[in-house]
């Protein structure tokens, strides 16, 4: 009984797999965009993206999941997009809104005096950012958005509001024929994948152990 839950487990596994890493790579640069957009000195736009993060973050996650969902067609009568696409939007929305605030105070820790230091030296804005700030916004970043990443991994699982079937899910269906342990065995899943991610993330703050203060 052990090998087919745990292959029935894999396969709601591998649709959580699928939705952490492509909210991954949508959210990080997404995120990078609202970020410029946050810190932008035309105050309109600079305005509008903090009130559209603000809106995003105080909301919860599985809300905007149903929002997205059934919205556009409850609303504009518009034809309802697949339930993994809507969970996708939601997913990147969401956790680019959390990435983009994580950007935002890394760049602003920044001491100004190192951006001067660039000015002096004949280095353009760009040349200043990718050569001075970026890798020392990387270290100071890495913690909290390791954390973010590790609770995206959880997060998936509200996924199954708008019917998409990951682990949990799976683990679940198992209660019907009477057993519990299959759902307890979830767990392991989480705790596998999160601790390899911890791993990760321990090793990169070490390679950025250079950059202090």
């Amino acid at each position: 009984m052990f090998l087919p839950v745990t292959l029935e487990l894999l396969s709601g596994f591998l649709e959580t797999l699928k939705i952490f890493f492509l909210t991954l790579i949508f959210s990080i640069p997404l995120g990078l965009v609202v970020c410029f957009g946050s810190m932008s000195r035309w105050t309109p736009l600079r305005r509008l993206t903090r009130g559209f993060v603000w809106v995003i973050r105080g909301t919860p996650l599985m809300l905007q999941l149903i929002i997205i969902f059934f919205g556009p067609g409850l609303v504009f009568g518009l034809p309802a997009m697949s339930r993994f696409t809507a969970t996708l939007v939601a997913f990147s929305i969401n956790y680019a809104c959390y990435f983009s605030e994580i950007y935002r105070g890394g760049i602003e820790s920044i001491p100004r005096g190192q951006y001067e230091a660039g000015q002096v030296l004949g280095m353009t804005k760009g040349q200043i950012f990718r050569k001075i700030v970026l890798l020392q916004v990387i270290k100071r970043i890495l913690v909290p958005m390791s954390n973010e990443i590790i609770t995206l991994v959880k997060d998936t699982s509200l996924a199954r509001i708008i019917g998409i079937y990951e682990v949990i899910w799976a683990g679940e269906q198992f209660i019907r024929k009477g057993l519990l342990w299959p759902l307890l065995y979830t767990g392991v899943f989480y705790l596998v994948f999160n601790g390899g991610l911890t791993i990760l993330f321990d090793r990169l703050e070490k390679k950025l152990s250079y950059f202090r203060g």
